[in-house]
């Protein structure tokens, strides 16, 4: 497989991941730590680092809010236990 197939692979992938997340709002954040060593906020974290690794600027409140797919302080007002 060429690199370029790999990274768009990588990338839906993500977006899956991502929209799965969007829709298992019933998961907290601490189960997923807790489960897996990860939770949307990491996510968030590593969007960030890699969009400065490529020189794009975002602020962390828009890579959350890329993650949660919405304001993150809307997400924990309506879903966080």
């Amino acid at each position: 497989m060429d690199n370029k197939t790999n990274q768009e692979l990588q990338s839906a992938t993500f977006e899956r991941l991502i929209k799965h997340l969007r829709g298992r709002k019933d998961v907290q954040n601490i189960d997923l730590m807790n489960l897996s060593g990860f939770c949307r906020n990491c996510l968030s974290k590593w969007y960030k680092e890699e969009a400065d690794k490529k020189g794009v600027k975002i602020s962390d409140l828009e890579a959350r809010e890329h993650v949660y797919g919405m304001p993150y302080s809307e997400w924990k007002e309506k879903y966080q236990k």
